[in-house]
């Protein structure tokens, strides 16, 4: 499916020295400005964003490790790039079986949060890179988190807020609702939109410069 929108990015100079000159292009197949700046922290800047349009619905019994993969597999495959890599990255939110949507209103992050409060919760990031070629290099990581019983007061006060808008299951952990988090185990930036050991094992095995 064609991408529905390019962002070029500024490449940095190709002077003697400059190790990009000699670099693989990367171009990530996601519009989140958390995303891209996970993907600065190794190193890297894209050579150019392109966001795919892709359907997201899941199946009635589509498991969430499997629904994840498969998200971050058609988003890269959308995005045509016969000279680059493409990156692309899905995040799902899963309370047992259950995949938490997007929250799109108030009552939709209302019930998130009331349903994960006291509770542990899985967050399945996947991970899929695309060589020129075709080629898919695909990981995923799973973290559980847990938050503690949250109030009527706390729920409403983080809503207020209005970063849970357009976040899987309702909250953003890089925001004020890590204050609300008693315990992780696994992937901090995973929960973010991209977990960065996961990342940067396939950039570096495609021949990105990452120390």
């Amino acid at each position: 499916m064609a991408p529905v929108s390019t962002e070029a990015l500024p490449v940095a100079g190709t002077q003697a020295g400059d190790t990009r000159a000699h670099s693989p292009r990367l171009i990530l197949a996601s519009a989140s400005p958390r995303r891209r700046d996970l993907i600065a922290r190794l190193g890297l800047e894209p050579d150019a964003v392109i966001a795919a349009e892709i359907d997201e619905t899941h199946g009635p019994r589509e498991l969430p490790r499997v629904y994840a993969c498969r998200m971050a597999r058609e988003k890269a495959m959308a995005v045509e790039a016969a000279d680059a890599h493409v990156l692309a990255g899905d995040t799902v939110v899963a309370c047992g079986r259950r995949i938490l949507p997007k929250a799109e209103d108030e009552k939709a992050a209302r019930d998130c949060l009331e349903l994960l409060s006291g509770r542990r919760h899985r967050v399945l990031s996947a991970i899929a890179l695309k060589g020129p070629d075709g080629t898919l290099r695909e990981r995923v990581s799973e973290t559980v988190v847990r938050f503690k019983p949250l109030s009527r007061e706390e729920i409403e006060h983080y809503i207020a807020g209005g970063e849970w808008h357009g976040k899987a299951g309702g909250y953003a952990i890089q925001g004020s609702a890590e204050g609300l988090i008693a315990w992780i185990g696994g992937s901090h930036s995973g929960v973010v939109g991209l977990p960065l050991f996961e990342t940067r094992a396939l950039l570096k095995a495609a021949g990105f410069p990452i120390g």
